[in-house]
């Protein structure tokens, strides 16, 4: 079964642009659009889509008031909602993630990065664009985060490397590539780190990854 898909952004042609590569892949549909944030809540809540891909600067209602309505703390049911837009301001980036966004993409990012986000928030995971993941790791390492991880089972050297790549903001099939493997591999790899760390998503490997010294490991290339 497609994974049903909102769409909300004031601009008709970047959500037409959205739709067509969405919809090149058999196992994604878009079910609704909105040219505005209280559209894009009254169709979420009605439609109560896999995910919603939303904007961050629209009328009536901005992005991160839709993503609160939807995916906040206070949402006793909540919705999937993926931010996509041009800017990558921290004013942005942190409320969005506070207020439960299931990742934040810029829209430069590419076809690829759209799909696996979307993709990604459906698993109950999380995607934020590359650019923006080293900006929240300076935030957090630097805010004094974290140090070492007490009690978390240790990573295989395969998975040390793994870490380190999606502390670069790699995707999964950037991993693979670069590491000779699949990305069925690549996926097993990211789940027992999760496990083993102890973190939910890719931000949280990223910033473990950052802390425990796997960031810019240096592998071999081999299995």
């Amino acid at each position: 079964m497609a994974l049903r898909l909102l769409l909300a952004d004031d601009q008709e042609m970047v959500r037409r642009g959205m739709r067509r590569i969405l919809e090149r892949q058999p196992d994604l549909e878009v079910v609704a659009e909105a040219a505005d944030g209280v559209e894009a809540v009254e169709a979420a809540r009605r439609l109560r889509p896999d995910v919603s891909l939303v904007d961050i600067r629209m009328p009536r209602l901005d992005g991160l008031e839709v993503v609160r309505r939807l995916a906040g703390p206070a949402v006793a049911d909540p919705l999937r909602v993926v931010v996509v837009t041009t800017f990558d301001l921290d004013e942005y980036v942190y409320p969005a993630l506070r207020n439960g966004a299931s990742g934040f993409l810029l829209k430069r990012s590419g076809p690829a990065l759209l799909v696996e986000a979307v993709r990604a928030a459906a698993a109950g995971d999380s995607l934020i664009s590359p650019s923006v993941t080293v900006r929240l790791l300076r935030h957090v390492v630097g805010g004094g985060g974290g140090g070492a991880v007490k009690g978390a089972e240790p990573l295989t050297a395969r998975e040390a490397e793994v870490a380190g790549k999606v502390a670069e903001g790699k995707t999964n099939a950037d991993i693979a590539g670069e590491l000779f493997i699949s990305a069925g591999t690549v996926k097993t790899h990211v789940a027992s780190i999760q496990r083993k760390l102890g973190v939910r998503n890719r931000v949280g490997i990223a910033v473990r990854a950052h802390e425990l010294g796997y960031a810019g490991h240096a592998g071999d290339g081999r299995a």
